[in-house]
């Protein structure tokens, strides 16, 4: 199964994905850790996100202010400049980009400012966190960007159902 059909069965098995995380939330949030770790370190191991980026052409990440702090340092713009010229705030009093794909994408789906991008992308798709019940509607939502999140949920379904 390529990239997209992944992403295409995750959007199908959304219910079934609301309906195990609901039942997650009754278990210990070590177990749910664990089980999440695992299914995480086992997603990468086959999937390149080089071969994908659909989360970069996609979605924005946060750019909290030490971000945008060393990104315009990075690229040698004042601080005002760089969120004037690429940022604006979202519904959530966040910084995000302005437009998509991310400006950062290189035609071979690497990021040109890898060494120094936001927090937000060095933890992406956030499923190999610490308390990954609070964060359950994100990863729903990640899972109709990535399809590891998808190849992790359904790991997960499979061992809770």
């Amino acid at each position: 199964m390529d990239y997209f059909e992944e992403l295409e069965s995750g959007r199908l098995n959304q219910k079934e994905y609301q309906k195990t995380l609901k039942r997650l939330k009754k278990k210990k949030n070590k177990e749910v850790d664990s089980a999440f770790e695992e299914f995480h370190e086992e997603a990468f191991e086959s999937i390149d996100c080089l071969n994908c980026a659909n989360c970069c052409k996609t979605t924005s990440p946060i750019f909290r202010d030490i971000d945008i702090k060393r990104i315009s340092k990075k690229l040698k713009v004042k601080e005002k400049e760089f969120i004037n010229s690429n940022l604006r705030m979202d519904q959530d009093g966040d910084y995000v980009l302005k437009t998509s794909p991310c400006l950062f994408l290189d035609t071979d789906n690497t990021c040109s400012i890898y060494e120094d991008r936001p927090l937000a992308c060095r933890e992406y798709p956030h499923t190999n966190r610490k308390n990954m019940y609070q964060i359950f509607d994100l990863t729903l939502r990640n899972s109709e960007v990535c399809p590891a999140v998808v190849t992790i949920l359904d790991q997960i379904n499979l061992k809770y159902k």
